[in-house]
């Protein structure tokens, strides 16, 4: 798609999103707890803004802009009580009573109330005689709004994005990060957190559902690839009863191969132990890789501890390498491919399918080795120092 081409769909999205939403206003600082629920216009406002706000607070970061257009997309997933319950959430493990307390309402109330956002990814934790927070925007909660996604929610998202939301990937440690492909490098060089199928093998259930970031790139019309839209793989180390897209370890490793043949990259949460998806992703539609192929945040992902490298005299130009890697890291201008260090990602993606075994996949230097997070509660930590807000 051509720049021209980009504009005018940017203007068209945004005259959509000015006939079809109200004018969210100037973002508003509320105290974190303020009382009970009115379905008063003015108060329902400021309930949205201290929920955008108590996003944002959390170690994923939920970037406020300028326009305020987080306002309208927040009012299009959240009904105006769920934000304002929500918006007195924190990153902080709750008791259910304890939040009773605090809204002013009984504890049967609010359980019944946390029950049912729970189940649509609004809240972690368990709300039934147990312990609850807030979940964070990306990764949490727009992920759970696959089934509800539509056209608005599609718009809302992307111009949310273009606007600044984006700039929630700039923060390290990186929400996502890169394993190579299977078979695209030594085995003895593979760190044991790269090895997905060694750690599918150690899971019990599985299940595969749509990429959200394609859904969404197709209900706004810019889709730019072909690639397969089920391809989004979950995993658990217990038992889970059958049900739509569960599937069997076999079919997931299965998955893994086809994805990695047809040059998607594998991206998982950033953290060593505990991650329990494996996203399969494209440049053009992934909301992480976008970070660096359109929105100029290198860092938007951590690469893996590899990178590609090939032999200039063993180079046949046939050009497979350029066709199949999702950042544009690999160049021949008119002579030996040539990756751009800077630009790879370490996927192995350009090394799966080199028919003249020119492509390999090294693994840096161990001063260059970065070490993921042990787990979540270590990445929120780490992240939250980083972002100058250590709780």
């Amino acid at each position: 798609m051509n720049l021209n081409n980009k504009n005018t769909k940017k203007l068209k999205r945004r005259e959509f999103i000015k006939t079809s939403t109200v004018a969210a206003g100037t973002a508003v600082i509320v105290p974190a707890v303020f009382g009970v629920f009115s379905s008063c216009k003015d108060k329902t406002d400021l309930y949205y803004n201290t929920l955008a706000d108590a996003l944002n607070k959390l170690p994923n970061a939920f970037p406020r802009t300028k326009s305020n257009i987080e306002i309208p997309l927040l009012k299009k997933i959240f009904s105006a009580e769920e934000a304002w319950l929500c918006g007195q959430l924190t990153v902080q493990f709750e008791s259910v009573a304890g939040i009773a307390e605090r809204i002013g309402l009984s504890v049967e109330e609010t359980q019944s109330r946390l029950e049912k956002m729970s189940k649509r990814g609004f809240i972690w934790g368990n709300p039934n005689g147990g312990h609850v927070r807030l979940a964070p925007f990306i990764v949490g909660i727009y992920e759970e709004q696959l089934w509800n996604l539509d056209h608005e929610l599609a718009h809302l998202m992307e111009e949310w994005f273009d606007e600044g939301g984006a700039e929630f990937m700039r923060f390290r440690p990186a929400i996502h990060r890169v394993i190579p492909a299977p078979g695209a490098t030594k085995s003895e060089w593979i760190l044991p957190y790269d090895d997905i199928k060694a750690i599918l093998k150690t899971k019990k259930s599985f299940h595969v559902r749509d990429c959200i970031c394609r859904v969404q790139q197709d209900l706004i019309d810019e889709r730019k690839c072909d690639f397969p839209v089920k391809v989004c793989l979950s995993f658990t180390s217990f038992e889970r009863p059958p049900s739509e897209g569960s599937i069997t370890l076999q079919e997931a490793l299965d998955l893994i191969d086809k994805t990695e043949k047809i040059g998607l990259v594998h991206s998982v949460s950033n953290i060593a132990e505990g991650f329990f998806y494996v996203c399969n992703c494209c440049g053009c539609c992934c909301g992480i890789l976008r970070g660096i192929t359109e929105y100029g945040i290198e860092n938007s992902v951590a690469a893996s501890n590899y990178y590609a490298t090939n032999d200039p005299e063993k180079c046949m130009r046939c050009g497979t390498c350029i066709r199949r890697c999702q950042m544009n890291a690999i160049s021949d201008y008119d002579g030996p491919s040539v990756v751009d260090r800077k630009k790879c990602i370490g996927c192995g993606l350009c090394v799966t399918d080199c028919e003249f075994e020119v492509m390999k996949l090294v693994r840096k230097p161990d001063n260059e080795i970065i070490t993921p997070p042990k787990d979540f509660a270590t990445w929120e930590l780490e992240r939250l120092k980083n972002r100058g807000m250590e709780s």
